[in-house]
């Protein structure tokens, strides 16, 4: 028995070696594979494309074309060669008609659900956020239901969305890493149920991959309810996590109604202790964010110091919105924002003078 043993030991390190050449091997031979599939099928697409610039009357011819390619290909390829697939390579040549511009890292199906967005600046994005943070497709699918990039949008000027849509969520400056916001339906619990924040925390931690798509990029998930002592007196922080990109502790609370400038306060007195007792020399600062079933925009403002970089408050929604919801509640938010600018402008001193001349 001990001689097997010992044999079994021996092996192990020979076995590491040989299963890591093989992984790497099938790896190669993926995506190769996987590279060859998209080259054939852009190919193909091109091929029906110029086909049907031959003909006169196009829609008609194209119908026909694909009909007739489709019969005889899957009598001798398979079903992979219906009309709506081969649709779908006419679609990936239109959209990319510059071979080169195709990436490697992307698989037919990454394309098939970039193929699904109209808009060419989102197609853009989820693309190079595809091959940047290595999504799997269900990954992609996800962050493209929840309206990721329509979320990132709503808070940039024209420029600002031109870049996000080239460059993909890049992280200059610690707001770069908050959303608002934030889309948690994969925790399961409904808007209309009744639940606490202990039950919001634990759907996010038995759900932390999901969580951590979420977040975005970076993340690394430390401690749940992290308890700090002050003067005898106990706070615990719901959820704390490291940003490797912004080098700093990221603390989560979470709030299950309004949010109120008590909770800002009390944020920032968690950041100040992360600060002073928990961050490592050469560490950023921390980063604080509220997440709240409902915010108002005045409450935060008026409750955080101006110049304020590291307390965010965001609010989260427990379903996939739509882009109209977003875009009303962006409005919403704008129109609060601007008639608060001048209720304050008009209660400026000589404001009411200067009106009345």
């Amino acid at each position: 028995m001990g001689d097997m043993k010992k044999n079994h030991d021996d092996l192990e390190p020979i076995y590491r070696r040989v299963h890591a050449v093989l992984s790497e091997a099938r790896g190669r031979a993926w995506q190769a594979v996987n590279t060859a599939m998209v080259a054939s099928y852009w190919e193909i697409g091109r091929i029906i494309v110029e086909e049907e610039q031959r003909g006169e009357t196009r829609a008609a011819y194209g119908k026909q074309i694909i009909r007739g390619l489709s019969v005889r290909l899957r009598a001798e390829f398979g079903k992979g060669f219906d009309q709506s697939n081969l649709w779908n390579m006419r679609a990936f040549f239109m959209a990319y008609p510059k071979f080169d511009a195709l990436r490697r890292e992307l698989t037919w199906t990454h394309y098939r659900l970039l193929l699904r967005l109209e808009k060419p600046e989102a197609r853009s994005f989820y693309e190079a956020e595809a091959v940047n943070s290595s999504w799997s497709t269900r990954e992609l699918e996800r962050q493209v239901n929840s309206l990721l990039f329509e979320r990132l949008a709503l808070s940039r000027d024209k420029e600002g969305v031109k870049e996000l849509a080239a460059k993909g969520h890049e992280i200059h400056h610690p707001g770069d890493l908050v959303k608002d916001p934030y889309v948690l339906e994969f925790t399961g619990i409904r808007q209309s149920e009744r639940f606490l924040e202990s039950d919001l925390e634990q759907a996010l931690i038995d759900k932390l991959r999901q969580f951590l798509l979420e977040l975005g990029k970076g993340f690394a998930f430390m401690v749940r309810q992290q308890r700090i002592t002050l003067d005898g007196r106990h706070f615990f922080i719901d959820l704390v996590f490291y940003n490797r990109l912004t080098r700093s502790f990221v603390l989560i609370d979470l709030k299950i109604g309004e949010l109120t400038h008590q909770d800002l306060g009390q944020m920032q007195m968690y950041v100040n202790y992360y600060q002073r007792e928990m961050a490592a020399e050469g560490e950023s600062p921390p980063i604080g964010i509220v997440l709240c079933a409902d915010k108002s925009d005045a409450v935060v403002r008026y409750t955080l110091p101006e110049g304020n970089d590291r307390i965010f408050a965001s609010k989260y929604k427990l379903y996939l919105p739509t882009e109209e919801e977003l875009a009303a509640e962006l409005l919403r938010e704008r129109r609060q924002i601007e008639m608060e600018h001048r209720l304050a402008v008009a209660d400026e001193p000589g404001q009411g003078k200067e009106d009345n001349q």
